[in-house]
């Protein structure tokens, strides 16, 4: 892997050429939250994998996504143990657990324990933190 970005422009300069999306830099690097029902990944069903947009870290599998009816991808569990970072949350009035990449600190979403099971969680991710492959 190459060196990380470490500044505000170097991380812009670093996603753009990344082919991510302009709300990419917002969400993983500021912890916004793309408006729901809007991310390209919401209704994206295809086999494959679901990488860190910052470091191209796997963080899901196709096998765990599920139509949570929430307007963001959902799945019910990471694709390797250690590959999400959970972080209290407590913007906006309430209290959550944020979910960031465990190599390179990008925000990706937050987990709530209404998902189906085996692991009852609900992995609600932003689609500007994810980069789709197909299987290899």
């Amino acid at each position: 892997m190459n060196t990380l970005p470490q500044t505000d422009d170097q991380w812009r300069e670093w996603l753009r050429a990344q082919g991510a999306e302009p709300l990419a830099f917002e969400v993983t690097r500021r912890a916004a939250t793309e408006r729901p029902y809007t991310g390209k990944y919401e209704d994206h069903w295809q086999s494959g994998r679901y990488h860190c947009i910052c470091c191209g870290a796997l963080l899901f599998d196709s096998d765990t996504k599920f139509d949570a009816g929430c307007g963001w991808p959902s799945f019910w569990q990471a694709a390797e143990p250690g590959a999400i970072k959970e972080v209290v949350d407590r913007s906006h009035g309430m209290v959550r657990t944020e979910t960031r990449c465990a190599q390179c600190d990008a925000h990706l979403g937050h987990v709530f324990p209404d998902g189906p099971q085996p692991s009852g969680l609900r992995y609600c991710m932003n689609s500007a933190a994810l980069q789709f492959k197909d299987p290899e």
